[in-house]
């Protein structure tokens, strides 16, 4: 599925007037010019050094054509015209035709996983699958291999000096705060402990890279706009209310981010309509009417994306959308056991066309429907059918459990399995390699 923008460009390099006649250098211009050699040779070698494979990825790789195929519909127009323009924060292309959403997932004993559990200390205890007795590992070995190319290594050093004096925010639900701890257990291990720091206040979480003045943080909005359960620790509310069009109490948060990764989907699938309020929460009489699931959700989105397009700056900032993150409920589905899900999977679904009855076709229609609107450039990471392969990936039972499980569900697994989160390291890895090919080789 090519998700990328039409608008992705934000930057221009204006071609500069030469005269006519050049005049000669005066001898003391001379010393200036072997200065000015001398730093340009410099950064390139400090981007090498820094990032040696990609680096020779950009210069030397022969452009690999996308192979043939089913192509699935586009969310967003795809329009590839440089015209001297590129992405804000971009150091390469990718190459020409290469859709990285589409590929398959290749067993790797040697470069995955890309970090240890143990080794990472921010991984929540809802993630950490090992810690809690999962007898598998494979799940933590599967890269992903795009059809026809490769993805750029992620490399922590270059993501960080990158980051220098910024800010990148994920704002959304467990899942993409699933992916920011994801990025935080990438990038930890090159700054020394002395130098880092995680803070939680409220609905904010910020990891700090103290060296850089960088910070990764994530902001729980489940709903990206006001809801019943905004509560980043008491949020389990059953009867689910949101007010559409009210994106400014989270969004005054997200003010001066200068990469803002945005996710909402699983919230919204509790049911086929979703309560809306007309007002505010503290009024005595509520003023709300349900409408379809749909509409809601088109709503919300639009909220977010009249608040991107009045608050984010194209040529210095990049907003990202991450689509649905599948679940996997029930293993007839892909063909298994009549009465299964997720619970004891150890290996990715191999049919490529794979795609769960539970992931909503029409809620991915609302995407394509207000993006394509967008004034602003957004890009849209597709991690829904590269995700819809891992039934391995996700947590199952080998999590921190929320209270005590009663005996008759420890007597059947299955029925307590956890099908909607991912254990960690794992596939939001990949998710984050993701970001980090469209961030920097767009």
């Amino acid at each position: 599925m090519d998700i990328i923008d039409s608008n992705l460009k934000s930057f221009y390099f204006p071609s500069q007037e030469r005269e006519a006649k050049m005049k000669p250098l005066s001898p003391n211009r001379r010393p200036h010019l072997l200065t000015s050699y001398l730093l340009t040779l410099s950064f390139i070698i400090f981007v090498a050094v820094l990032h040696g494979e990609d680096f020779i990825y950009i210069l030397c790789h022969p452009l690999v054509h996308h192979p043939g195929g089913q192509q699935q519909q586009q969310l967003v127009s795809n329009n590839k015209e440089k015209d001297h323009e590129v992405a804000t924060f971009a150091i390469g292309e990718n190459e020409e035709g290469c859709d990285i959403f589409q590929g398959e997932w290749i067993y790797d004993d040697k470069w995955r996983p890309m970090y240890a559990e143990e080794e990472c200390p921010y991984i929540q205890p809802q993630l950490t699958c090992q810690a809690h007795g999962r007898p598998d590992n494979g799940y933590q070995h599967w890269r992903w291999k795009p059809h026809g190319c490769s993805l750029p290594s992620f490399n922590a050093t270059l993501m960080l000096e990158m980051l220098r004096g910024k800010r990148l925010m994920f704002v959304g639900d467990s899942l993409n705060r699933g992916q920011f701890v994801s990025m935080v257990c990438l990038l930890h291990r090159v700054i020394p402990e002395s130098a880092k720091s995680m803070e939680t206040n409220d609905s904010l979480t910020v990891f700090k890279a103290k060296d850089y003045n960088a910070s990764i943080e994530f902001y729980w909005a489940p709903f990206l706009v006001e809801s019943n359960s905004d509560d980043a620790v008491v949020h389990r509310v059953t009867d689910r209310i949101v007010r559409v069009k009210s994106i400014y109490k989270h969004a005054q948060h997200w003010k001066g981010a200068d990469i803002l990764v945005f996710n909402t989907y699983l919230w919204w699938m509790n049911g086929g309509k979703m309560k809306i309020m007309q007002g505010s929460f503290h009024d005595e009489l509520k003023n709300i009417t349900e409408i379809k699931r749909e509409d809601a959700y088109s709503l919300a989105l639009q909220s977010m994306l009249r608040w991107v397009e009045e608050n984010m700056d194209p040529h210095k900032t990049r907003v990202f959308f991450a689509t649905m993150s599948p679940s996997h409920w029930r293993s007839k589905d892909w063909g298994d056991e009549e009465e299964g899900n997720c619970y004891n999977q150890t290996t990715p679904i191999k049919d490529p066309s794979y795609w769960s009855p539970g992931t909503s076709k029409s809620m991915m229609r609302v995407l394509k429907n207000v993006f394509s609107t967008s004034r602003v450039p957004m890009t849209l990471l597709n991690i829904t059918q590269l995700s819809e392969y891992r039934k391995d990936a996700h947590t199952q039972i080998y999590k921190q459990q929320w209270g005590p499980i009663p005996p008759e569900k420890l007597a059947d697994p299955k029925s307590y399995a956890d099908c909607v989160h991912w254990c960690l390291p794992g596939l939001q890895d990949t998710w984050n390699e993701l970001l980090y090919a469209k961030l920097f080789f767009p």
